[in-house]
């Protein structure tokens, strides 16, 4: 049984690629910089905050969701507060919804490529630079966003 949890690891990812559920990002800053901007689109970006359990944060979007024009670069502000004295690691992980539309949102800057150090009672602002890619299939009206911050322990630190 043991053997049999770690071979479903694999066949999970690859069902996930075929259908585009669990829209998981990577932590890789964009490379195609240049995008022409497709004017005669708009599409919904929502954005999603959560916080693992286990991490003493307090966790939102300045904004929850914003009209965007495919190949043109924009910029969401997330907040974040260290609700402990004492100071914290986290690390906050993306997801995309639909899944398969993960692929065309592309980010240069983001909290999410690092590990947050916050002192005690710490707030930080933390922004988002991302574009959709012009790309994106016209079915794709709302692309959601969402970022959960899970607590690093110190073992890992």
């Amino acid at each position: 049984m043991f053997g049999f949890g770690f071979a479903l690891v694999p066949i999970y990812d690859v069902f996930c690629d075929l259908t585009g559920l669990n829209g998981k990002l990577g932590v890789e800053v964009a490379t195609k910089t240049d995008f022409e901007i497709d004017s005669s689109r708009e599409i919904t970006l929502e954005f999603i905050t959560a916080v693992n359990e286990s991490a003493p944060l307090a966790f939102g979007a300045e904004v929850a969701k914003m009209k965007v024009v495919p190949g043109k670069f924009y910029m969401a502000k997330f907040w974040a507060r260290n609700l402990k004295e004492e100071s914290i690691t986290v690390q906050a992980i993306p997801s995309v919804a639909p899944g398969l539309a993960n692929q065309y949102l592309k980010k240069t800057e983001c909290f999410c490529f690092s590990e947050q150090v916050f002192e005690g009672s710490e707030l930080k602002i933390m922004p988002v630079r991302f574009v959709i890619d012009p790309d994106l299939p016209d079915r794709f009206e709302t692309v959601t966003l969402a970022y959960t911050f899970f607590d690093v322990p110190e073992k890992f630190n």
